[in-house]
């Protein structure tokens, strides 16, 4: 009698597991009728670290790109009102490495506050990628000249990475959205300006 008792409560146990897990993917990919879609466009790659350089070099003037918020059905097409429109509050901007080396600067998150309706558009050209004192840490401040201008990970005098950015607001109606994008970005002191 034991047996069957434990078999039927493994059996139940399972049963619960797939259950569970069927409903998370669901809940993961969001309930939101709609959805936010980010996207780039790049201006600038290469960030020259040195300010007496940078400073008339007119590329390193320029923003580095701008960053577009579009709000878009799920496949409805009854989307009326003002419950579907998405209020970004935030971004996190994270960074990876491409060039092999292992460090990266903080991370950090900055508030927002953009609304947007189903079908439109918002368009973000002056955003923080950098703060401006990891210019003076690390990876960074392995590339100044009084600390051997090489990156100790690599030997190279340039950091190449990826910076990712990370979108997130909810609809009026309550549901969480959020999207990401990612760019490349390379950083060097004293290497001719920025490209």
């Amino acid at each position: 009698m034991n047996r069957i008792i434990d078999r039927i409560s493994k059996v139940a146990a399972l049963a619960l597991a797939v259950a569970v897990l069927g409903c998370n993917g669901e809940l993961n990919e969001g309930s939101a009728p709609v959805a936010l879609v980010v996207s780039t466009t790049q201006n600038v790659q290469l960030i020259e670290l040195n300010p007496d350089v940078a400073q008339f070099d007119i590329d390193c003037l320029e923003n580095i790109g701008t960053v577009t918020l579009r709000v878009v059905s799920r496949g409805r097409t009854d989307l009326t009102g003002t419950a579907n429109q998405v209020r970004v509050t935030r971004y996190r901007v994270s960074y990876q490495r491409r060039d092999g080396g292992r460090l990266v600067p903080a991370s950090f998150v900055r508030p927002m506050d953009t609304l947007i309706t189903v079908g439109t558009f918002s368009g973000l050209s002056d955003f923080v990628v950098i703060e401006p004192d990891a210019v003076t840490q690390a990876p960074f401040a392995a590339l100044l000249p009084q600390n051997g201008g090489r990156d100790p990970d690599t030997g190279r005098p340039i950091i190449e990475m990826d910076v990712i950015m990370e979108f997130f607001g909810e609809t009026l109606g309550g549901d969480n959205v959020y999207d990401a994008t990612r760019f490349p970005i390379d950083f060097c002191y004293d290497c001719g300006g920025c490209a």
